[in-house]
């Protein structure tokens, strides 16, 4: 089998993440379409994207540099997913259960960056 982005567990992980956030902000008010969805979603998708850029950049300091994009936009999203709970649009037991994905994703991103700057 071929190595491609899609064999990258982070990828895979951040893909999920976004799965997840896109189906989350289907129950968003219908008035929160132009605002808070299109921020989460907007934000959300860029972090298994940049996995998929660096993945195909000629070194290891290019992709590092399109990791750390990746985690900027994954901080970013945290922040949409707390204002959508403070909103009340996202129910604890949701909001939590996307955090813990997000940490997640943090963690496998800090782990990646730290075996390629070895």
């Amino acid at each position: 089998m071929a190595y491609t982005f899609k064999n990258i567990k982070v990828w895979d992980k951040a893909h999920k993440l976004v799965l997840e956030i896109y189906k989350a902000t289907r129950n968003f008010p219908t008035e929160e379409k132009y605002g808070l969805i299109a921020q989460l979603r907007r934000s959300a998708a860029p972090i298994p994207t940049n996995i998929v850029e660096g993945y195909k950049r000629k070194s290891d300091k290019d992709f590092l540099h399109f990791l750390n994009i990746a985690d900027t936009s994954l901080e970013e999203t945290k922040y949409h997913l707390l204002l959508s709970y403070d909103l009340n649009y996202l129910k604890k037991n949701e909001y939590e259960r996307l955090l813990d994905l997000m940490d997640e994703v943090g963690k496998m991103l800090f782990g990646f960056q730290q075996k390629l700057k070895a």
